[in-house]
C-alpha cells in the first residue's frame, strides 16, 4: 500500500521544501501521514469543483499547487468558501499536500520548465537561494527563484510572444512594450511574477514572461524599458500539475493517479465583433 506518508517523501525530493518562499504554507497541510494513497489527484487550485470530483472520486490525496490553507485560519467552519472546502475534505478523509513555491524554484520545477520550454541558454535563478537567510551565502546548488537566460537568435517582442503563446495552446497575448522590440535576455516567473520585475532588471533583461501582472507593475516594466508578456496564471502554471501527476504515476504505478478533470481557467477570453 502506498502511503500519504510515501508520496510526501517523494514530492519533497522534487521540490525540496526549503526552496519555498518564507511566506509560503508548504508540505502536508491535512492528513494522516499513515493513511492510504492509493487514490491521488493533482490540480492547480481546489476549488468547489475540485473537492466535488475529489469526494466522488474517493480520492485519498490532492496534490495542489496552491495552498489550502494558505494563511492560519482562527476558525475552520462551512461560513466561508475556504472553510466549506476544508470541511467537505476531512470528513472525507482527502490529505492535502502542496508544494507552491518550492516547485516553482526547484531544479525541474515550473519556471526551470518554461526555460526549457522557452529554449534559453545559461539560465541561472533571478533571485539565488540564500542559506541562513544571509544574502552573501548564496546555495551551492545554483537555485533560486525565478529564471533567466539568454536567447540564441534575437527574436522581436511580436515573435517571441508568438511563440510563447502557442506552447499554451493560445492564439493571443497581453504585453507591454513595442512589438518590434528585441528580445533576447529573458526572465521568467511563474504566476503572479510582478515582485520579480526588479530582479530581472538587476540582470539586465529586457523582456519578462510571467502569468499576470498589476497595472502599476506594467508602467514600472514600462519606465524600466523592459517588455512583459503576460501568458495568464492558470496557463503558465497548470500544465505542470498534469505532468507532475504523469511523474507521481510513474513512481507509484499501484495507485491511480491523474489531474484534475473538472478544473478550469475561470477566466475566458471574448473577442468582439467589429463594430461599422
Amino acid at each position: 500500500m502506498v502511503s500519504v506518508d510515501r508520496v510526501c517523501q517523494c514530492l519533497a525530493e522534487i521540490a525540496p521544501l526549503r526552496l519555498a518562499e518564507s511566506w509560503d504554507n508548504v508540505g502536508l497541510l491535512v492528513g494522516d501521514r499513515k493513511c492510504e494513497a492509493s487514490r491521488i489527484m493533482t490540480c492547480l487550485t481546489i476549488s468547489p469543483l475540485v473537492v466535488d470530483e475529489a469526494v466522488d472520486e474517493n480520492v485519498h490525496m490532492v496534490v495542489t499547487h496552491h495552498p489550502l490553507p494558505f494563511k492560519p485560519f482562527s476558525r475552520i467552519t462551512s461560513d466561508t468558501i475556504a472553510g466549506s472546502m476544508l470541511l467537505r475534505l476531512i470528513r472525507a478523509g482527502v490529505a492535502i499536500y502542496s508544494a507552491h513555491t518550492a516547485f516553482d524554484s526547484a531544479a525541474a520545477g515550473i519556471n526551470q520548465q518554461w526555460a526549457d520550454q522557452l529554449g534559453l541558454c545559461d539560465v541561472r535563478p533571478l533571485v539565488d537561494l540564500e542559506l541562513d537567510g544571509n544574502p552573501a551565502n548564496p546555495d551551492p546548488t545554483n537555485l533560486g527563484s525565478g529564471r533567466y537566460g539568454t536567447l540564441v537568435e534575437k527574436e522581436s517582442l511580436s515573435e517571441f510572444a508568438s511563440r510563447v503563446s502557442k506552447l499554451v495552446s493560445g492564439d493571443h497575448w497581453r504585453c507591454v512594450g513595442s512589438f518590434n522590440r528585441p528580445v533576447r535576455r529573458c526572465a521568467f516567473a511563474c504566476g503572479s511574477g510582478g515582485s520579480f520585475l526588479a530582479a530581472a532588471h538587476r540582470k539586465g533583461c529586457d523582456t519578462m514572461v510571467t502569468g499576470e501582472a498589476t497595472f502599476h507593475t506594467c508602467l514600472e516594466a514600462e519606465s524600466l524599458g523592459i517588455s512583459l508578456i503576460l501568458i495568464g496564471h492558470y496557463q503558465s502554471e497548470r500544465f505542470a500539475m498534469q505532468r507532475l501527476a504523469e511523474q507521481l504515476a510513474a513512481e507509484f504505478p499501484e495507485s491511480n493517479v491523474w489531474p484534475s478533470r473538472r478544473e478550469s481557467d475561470p477566466i475566458s477570453i471574448g473577442i468582439s465583433d467589429s463594430l461599422n
